[in-house]
């Protein structure tokens, strides 16, 4: 209290209205956190926008209600954005830059010293408070640093839960695929045993040698042996997409539909694809915003080159034998080792590096929205051809295999045969109409989202080589 009454009028009123100035720039946390901003962009990439911060009743309720129900790609989507705990992690990532961009908006805490000597019969005391004068100056770059990080982590955020739903999305049909082609390998199971079985009476009647009672017994095997795998890829896929959803429970059975959708009447075009991932590609948003943060940061290294450090600050001095002595005082750092030109160079350096990096992204944006492109219009090509011709054909040669046999014209081993080759054909028809729509699924976030950094799942790559039947003879 001595120290404050003691301090000089004029003195004081710089020191405050310089406080008063730096209350003013402080930021404060805002409201929605970046929430909003990061929900528009997600729901306008997936339909659905960022979670609240905590469950609330009415999402566990629609939880449930999506649950109980046959679910449906939208419907798991929407599972996984609400109740996978990626989502959080992401959101809370985003307070971290908040607070950074908050942080950058108040100044450095001021400093008080206070000293007393005494000698000879003499008491001398200093007081002095310093205050953060650069610190306060450089406050606006600062602030416009970190709000062009805080939006990159806006858009990195969106991100994540953009390539969460496509993870989702792509798991969804994997899964429902899996389901599909258990079914049919289960048919093919059934026609196995039915010929085994008939070859093992008619070699106990004489009609049927050991040989080809051998092929159907070994048929039989190996078609046993299929339906354990494709039941554990099954297992394998169900177990993919429960994490994706965050469901915790293991005994949990999700409601898959028992095909996967047809196929839309029409390919679905894309004008200006490559325009677009220019435009909406969230990485390529994020790294042009990256660039410009690291021009900024390059202007503030460029300013504070000399002297980053300056200190200004109020101080008196009283002695037992004479008058009170008051002033100011000034601190700073003198250049005379490190003039800033290894900093300033660095500096340069990052930002031709984020320059060059940018560059890249977005030269590597435009070709793979042509390359997913691509392979979404062969996918839904091939898927439609098994739909429109390759089943069709199949189904007029068991058609006619089927007369000829009710003519006594041809066996029943034939017509076994027949309908093994014509159930494997349905299974690549399944398989195809599954990489069509995982490729759609792809190509909505290679042009909307980000890159797809890591190989082609299973179920997307196209195959150019025909699926050849279980076993024909």
């Amino acid at each position: 209290m001595n120290f404050l009454k003691q301090c000089a009028p004029t003195c004081v009123r710089v020191i405050v209205c310089c406080l008063s100035l730096a209350l003013t720039a402080c930021a404060n946390f805002s409201s929605d956190g970046g929430r909003d901003r990061v929900s528009e962009l997600s729901k306008e990439r997936i339909g659905y926008p960022a979670p609240p911060v905590t469950s609330t009743p009415q999402t566990q309720e629609r939880l449930k209600t999506l649950l109980s129900s046959t679910l449906s790609s939208d419907a798991a989507v929407e599972i996984s954005v609400i109740n996978n705990q990626r989502v959080q992690a992401a959101l809370a990532e985003l307070g971290i830059a908040e607070a950074d961009l908050v942080q950058a908006g108040r100044l450095r805490n001021p400093g008080v010293s206070y000293g007393r000597s005494s000698g000879n019969g003499e008491v001398e005391t200093d007081r002095a408070i310093m205050f953060d004068l650069s610190g306060l100056l450089t406050m606006p770059l600062r602030r416009a640093i970190e709000e062009r990080r805080f939006a990159q982590s806006q858009l990195q955020t969106a991100l994540q839960i953009v390539r969460l739903a496509t993870d989702t999305r792509r798991a969804y049909f994997q899964a429902v695929a899996a389901k599909q082609s258990v079914s049919y390998l289960q048919q093919v199971d059934q026609v196995a045993q039915a010929s085994a079985e008939l070859a093992q009476r008619m070699t106990k009647a004489g009609n049927w040698n050991k040989l080809d009672e051998a092929r159907e017994q070994a048929f039989r095997y190996e078609v046993s042996v299929q339906l354990a795998k494709a039941e554990q890829a099954m297992r394998v896929s169900n177990e993919r997409l429960i994490r994706l959803l965050g469901l915790s429970d293991p005994q949990l059975a999700l409601k898959l539909p028992d095909r996967l959708p047809d196929l839309p009447l029409a390919l679905r075009r894309v004008e200006e694809i490559e325009t677009q991932a220019l435009a909406k590609r969230l990485d390529v948003q994020a790294a042009k915003l990256d660039t410009e943060s690291t021009a900024k940061s390059l202007g503030l290294t460029r300013v504070t080159r000399l002297v980053n450090v300056i200190d200004l600050g109020y101080q008196n001095k009283s002695s037992s034998n004479s008058a009170l002595a008051q002033g100011y005082e000034v601190e700073l750092t003198l250049p005379l080792f490190d003039w800033g030109g290894a900093r300033v160079r660095r500096a340069e350096s990052i930002y031709m590096r984020s320059f060059y990096r940018t560059a890249d992204l977005a030269l590597q944006a435009r070709s793979e929205a042509r390359e997913w492109y691509g392979a979404y219009q062969t996918n839904f090509d091939i898927a439609r051809q098994y739909r429109d011709e390759i089943i069709p054909a199949r189904k007029r040669i068991s058609d006619e295999v089927l007369l000829r046999y009710n003519g006594m014209l041809t066996s029943v081993f034939e017509l076994l045969t027949d309908a093994r080759t014509q159930i494997a054909s349905t299974n690549s028809a399944i398989d195809a109409q599954r990489d069509f729509w995982v490729t759609d699924t792809e190509l909505n976030f290679v042009v909307y989202g980000g890159s797809l950094t890591s190989v082609m799942s299973t179920g997307s790559v196209v195959n150019v080589m025909p699926a050849a039947p279980l076993r024909a003879h």
